[in-house]
C-alpha cells in the first residue's frame, strides 16, 4: 500500500511538472473558489462572534415620560428588581441625559443651547444577565415595561442581535452557494487537466493493463494528481486570505473592531483552516477520480 502511494504521488508530481501550465490553471481555479468560501467563513464567523459579545453585554433602555411621578418610578424599580434577567439598572435623569449627549457629540453641543428646554427623556439603563432568560421571557419583560405607567418606550439590544444573526444566515448561504458553484467548476477543471495527462500517457497505461498491473498503479497517479492540485489550491487560498487579512488588520480591521465594540476581528480558526485544506484535497480527489475512472 505504501509503495503504491509513493509511486502514485511521485508520478503525479512528475505529471504536474510536465503539464504545469494546465496544472497552474486548475490550481488557480480551485484557489479562487476556496478563497471566496474562506472569505465568507471569516465574515460570518466574526459576525457570530460579534452577536455573542453583544448578547453577553445586552442592555435595555427604558424611556420615561415627563409626567411620571414618584409612585410610578417606585413601582417600575420594583418591577426591575424582581425581574430575573435584570443584573443592574441605573436611573438617568433628563439633566444627565443632556450632559451625556453634549460630551458624546461635541460638535452638536452648541445646538442644544438653542432649544427650548431639554428634549431628552429620563430613562433607566438596564443591564441584563449574560445569557439571561429565554427569548419569550425577555419579550414578556419588555412588554410588561412598556405597559407600566410612566414608560414612554423600551429599546432592547436583542432586536439588533436578531437582525445581525439573520444577516449572518444570509451571508453564509450566499457564500456557501457561490463557493459551491466555483468549487464545482474547479473540480471540472481538475478533471479535464487529469484527462489531458491521462491522454498523454495512454500508451503506457495500455501496456500496464496488458501486463496486469494493479489498478492502484494505473489509476492512482491521476487521483493523486487531483489531490495535489486541490491541496495546493487550498494552500494558495489560505495564504491569500492571510495576506489580505494582515494587510487590512492595522488600517481597517482594528478600528472596525473598536467601532462595533468587539474584542478583535479574527482570522479563520485552525479547525476551519484544516477543513478548507481537506475540502480542497477532497474536491481534487473527486476530479481525479472521475477522470481516471472514465478513461482507464
Amino acid at each position: 500500500m505504501m509503495r503504491a502511494l509513493s509511486y502514485s504521488f511521485s508520478e503525479a508530481v512528475a505529471s504536474l511538472w510536465r503539464g504545469r501550465q494546465n496544472g497552474m490553471l486548475s490550481t488557480a481555479t480551485i484557489g479562487v473558489a476556496l478563497f471566496v468560501l474562506g472569505g465568507s467563513l471569516i465574515v460570518t464567523s466574526n459576525l457570530e462572534h460579534l452577536a455573542a459579545e453583544w448578547g453577553r453585554t445586552a442592555e435595555m433602555s427604558v424611556y420615561l415620560t415627563d409626567a411620571i411621578d414618584g409612585t410610578d418610578r417606585a413601582a417600575l424599580e420594583t418591577l426591575l428588581e424582581e425581574a430575573p434577567p435584570v443584573a443592574t439598572f441605573e436611573y438617568v435623569s433628563k439633566e444627565d441625559a443632556i450632559a451625556r449627549f453634549q460630551s458624546t457629540f461635541v460638535d452638536l453641543a452648541g445646538a442644544v443651547d438653542t432649544l427650548d428646554g431639554n428634549p431628552l427623556p429620563a430613562s433607566y439603563e438596564v443591564r441584563l444577565e449574560a445569557g439571561a432568560g429565554a427569548p419569550g421571557d425577555l419579550d414578556a419583560l419588555v412588554e410588561g415595561l412598556r405597559a407600566a405607567p410612566g414608560v414612554d418606550d423600551v429599546r432592547y439590544d436583542r432586536q439588533w442581535i436578531d437582525r445581525l444573526l439573520m444577516l449572518v444566515t444570509m451571508l453564509r448561504a450566499a457564500g456557501l452557494g457561490l463557493g459551491a458553484i466555483l468549487t464545482f467548476a474547479a473540480s471540472l477543471t481538475i478533471a479535464n487537466v487529469v484527462r489531458l495527462a491521462l491522454f498523454a500517457r495512454r500508451d503506457e497505461i495500455e501496456i500496464m493493463q496488458l501486463v496486469g498491473a494493479p489498478q492502484a498503479y494505473v489509476r492512482g497517479p491521476f487521483i493523486a494528481e487531483g489531490v495535489l492540485q486541490g491541496g495546493v489550491g487550498a494552500i494558495v487560498a489560505l495564504s491569500g486570505l492571510a495576506a489580505v487579512f494582515l494587510l487590512a488588520r492595522g488600517p481597517y480591521l482594528i478600528p472596525l473592531a473598536d467601532a462595533v465594540n468587539i474584542s478583535a476581528i479574527r482570522f479563520l480558526p485552525l479547525s476551519l483552516s484544516l477543513l478548507l485544506l481537506g475540502g480542497g484535497m477532497v474536491v481534487g480527489c473527486l476530479g481525479g477520480l472521475v477522470a481516471a475512472w472514465g478513461r482507464t
